[in-house]
């Protein structure tokens, strides 16, 4: 606590007494936005490109102001030495950590105790709609004349880069409504000029914010979903590629107006997961979507029509690693651990020098072993007489995932989940010839490693 105070003080110090506060004039950026305004009512400048360039450039400038000096991870001394030291230096929270805040007249700045910016949040503008007013105005620049393109993307990027910016700022201090709204913002205004480079990303992160803003709202949760839904199928039409997730997140905005009309919805739903992992057979999200969505839906139909459609998948394409696993992954869901366990022999034997087939093959005998115990254990008809016998056939599947683990731990040395089973199951199937010297090895592997 003394060290955090100390710095606080040094913050504080370090501007000079005489420094101005931070650089808004407000009265004459409003000026400003006045002349700019003035010139839209003049019959003759009005027609021209230039002239509503020109007013998008002032009313992007105004948008910026409050901000421009300001950039995540860089020092505050850097800010101070800028725009001056801060109406008030106190202490608060950032994501759940204690932090300085630099109070200015439009942001609060939150500063770690290094003195670097974490964030900050912006709590009056110059003028409402400034960014939307600038996106307009370029969209009649670019309309009256698209030869003047390459200088108004040049404003418009500008803009967009600093609506990104502050939706990251926004979204990091927990005002995700505002981020999303500025993320969607970023994407509009590259969208102005059509040889502008898009980011699929601000679309994106539009959307997947509004999921999950809906996720925990308590009223309108139809319509932010239906908001999110349009963004992230615009995502994906421009583009924006990951591991899937995107899919993930366009299911739940569809079943998330499920109220409005059920079988229309859930169609969507699943067929939006279906799509997904035709695409992405490994993602284990859109996998247990879809046997939640199988098991808990009676419309959804039959979890074989999944089983199927992998199956299917298959036959044209024999050797693909990742519909192996993914098939792997499906049987796991529906608790067939010798289903899975044939996929992922075949993941092993398509890529025999890989960690991750070794490891989970080793994984997926353990998961049929612990049902096998499970069910043993809840079996009231074995008798004492009889439980060794049943025992030495549940120890007999643990010690199938042996050497699996151990050839994962050969290929990744340094990975300690594969070293944490073979420790336990050495110690469980230490009554077996050699397994308490290996239980010995992995138990001291494992400690040096934690």
């Amino acid at each position: 606590m003394k060290k955090f105070l100390f710095m606080a003080a040094a913050l504080l110090a370090f501007a000079a007494p005489a420094a101005n506060a931070q650089r808004v004039n407000t009265n004459s950026e409003l000026k400003k936005l006045e002349k700019a305004d003035a010139t839209l009512l003049d019959v003759k400048k009005n027609t021209k490109a230039a002239t509503w360039n020109a007013h998008g450039k002032a009313y992007t400038d105004a948008y910026m102001l409050p901000t421009k000096e300001l950039a995540q991870n860089i020092p505050m001394v850097t800010l101070q030495m800028n725009v001056g030291e801060p109406q008030d230096m106190f202490q608060g929270e950032f994501q759940g950590q204690p932090v300085f805040v630099a109070r200015y007249e439009y942001v609060d700045v939150y500063i770690d105790q290094a003195g670097i910016i974490l964030g900050w949040s912006q709590s009056k503008a110059v003028k409402e709609n400034l960014a939307e007013t600038a996106i307009e105005s370029y969209k009649k620049a670019y309309e009256l004349d698209n030869k003047l393109g390459s200088k108004i993307s040049d404003n418009t990027v500008t803009l967009a880069q600093a609506l990104a910016e502050q939706g990251r700022a926004l979204n990091g201090v927990g005002r995700y409504t505002e981020a999303a709204n500025n993320f969607e913002l970023a994407h509009r205004a590259r969208q102005v000029v059509p040889t502008t480079t898009i980011d699929p990303s601000l679309i994106y992160n539009a959307g997947y914010i509004n999921v999950l803003v809906a996720s925990t709202a308590t009223e309108g949760q139809v319509e932010l979903y239906a908001k999110a839904e349009a963004q992230l199928k615009e995502a994906i039409e421009v583009g924006y590629k990951d591991e899937g997730m995107i899919y993930y997140y366009l299911f739940y905005c569809y079943y998330g107006q499920k109220s409005i009309d059920a079988d229309k919805y859930l169609a969507l739903a699943k067929n939006t997961l279906l799509d997904g992992i035709k695409l992405y057979p490994k993602n284990a999200d859109i996998l247990n979507a879809l046997m939640t969505l199988y098991t808990s839906e009676d419309k959804a139909g039959d979890p074989a029509e999944l089983v199927a459609m992998v199956e299917s998948m298959l036959k044209e394409d024999p050797t693909n690693y990742d519909l192996w696993f993914g098939r792997g992954r499906v049987f796991n869901a529906l608790q067939n651990y010798d289903e899975c366990i044939k996929s992922f022999e075949k993941c092993v034997e398509l890529r025999p020098a890989d960690y991750e087939p070794n490891y989970f093959l080793g994984y997926f005998y353990v998961m049929k072993a612990d049902a096998m115990n499970e069910a043993l254990n809840n079996d009231p008809t074995i008798t004492y007489e009889q439980r060794p016998a049943e025992d030495a056939k549940v120890n007999a599947v643990y010690a199938q995932a042996f050497p699996w683990f151990e050839k994962a731990h050969s290929i990744n040395p340094s990975d300690i989940a594969a070293v944490e089973y073979l420790k336990a199951l050495s110690f469980r199937l230490r009554d077996m010839d050699g397994m308490m010297d290996k239980y010995n090895k992995y138990n001291e592997l494992f400690k040096q490693m934690q």
